[in-house]
């Protein structure tokens, strides 16, 4: 399941993060620091120093507007997340087709994670570069993404990815993966659909039995399903 989501910084979020970003100077490292041996050889970016202050600064900005956001919420079904991440591709930079790894090392406990969705966060808006796509292969195809400052995309990371060559400009954006409460897609697509149903029963005022059985019903699957 792929879902793009809008507005998830607002303008003084985007802004603090663009600053900070912009002013970390040495904490800016070649991207491949963290790449495992599959996406070492294909990948070409900058990224933030995952134990600099800076990337402590702006990853309690995301989180903040994670734990607020419904529909991040609804989708990926969050457990634990990743610390969110940021790089950036200059001209002729870009990330080669690869799968991310299934289990990370949390940076800063040591806990392993294991990466059930992807997220990509923009920060730059796509006028200001061009390339950069995020392409997204699943049973349907290859999907481009190239989302708004403040928007972003999750997905699964069983999924086959890239980010084309920059060929103007730079993209900043923000990353991360999250270990879900349910760890099988279509189940998440199921519970995702079922939720979205119930909240626009909601918003008109359906049957009210209807509604709670509806609920009951969501929450014994998750009940069933999840893993915590």
């Amino acid at each position: 399941m792929l879902v793009c989501i809008q507005n998830v910084l607002d303008a003084a979020q985007l802004v603090s993060l663009r600053e900070r970003l912009d002013r970390a100077d040495a904490a800016w490292v070649d991207g491949r620091v963290t790449a495992g041996y599959q996406g070492a050889p294909v990948k070409f970016n900058e990224q933030i120093d995952e134990q600099s202050e800076v990337a402590l600064a702006c990853q309690r900005i995301v989180v903040s507007a994670l734990e607020r956001n419904p529909l991040f919420i609804s989708a990926v079904l969050p457990n634990v997340i990743y610390p969110p991440m940021f790089n950036r591709y200059g001209v002729g930079m870009k990330f080669g087709a690869h799968v991310d790894g299934s289990v990370r090392l949390h940076p800063h406990n040591g806990r392993k994670i294991r990466t059930d969705v992807s997220t990509t966060l923009f920060l730059t808006n796509p006028d200001d570069y061009d390339g950069g796509e995020l392409q997204i292969e699943d049973t349907y195809g290859r999907h481009s993404v190239k989302l708004a400052a403040g928007d972003m995309v999750v997905y699964p990371a069983t999924s086959l990815h890239q980010v084309a060559p920059i060929s103007r400009g730079t993209r900043v954006s923000c990353f991360f993966w999250t270990q879900s409460l349910i760890r099988d897609d279509s189940r998440r697509t199921t519970l995702y659909e079922m939720d979205g149903a119930i909240q626009r029963l909601n918003q008109t005022g359906a049957d009210e039995a209807a509604r709670r059985t509806l609920i009951g019903c969501y929450h014994n699957l998750v009940r069933e399903w999840s893993e915590t």
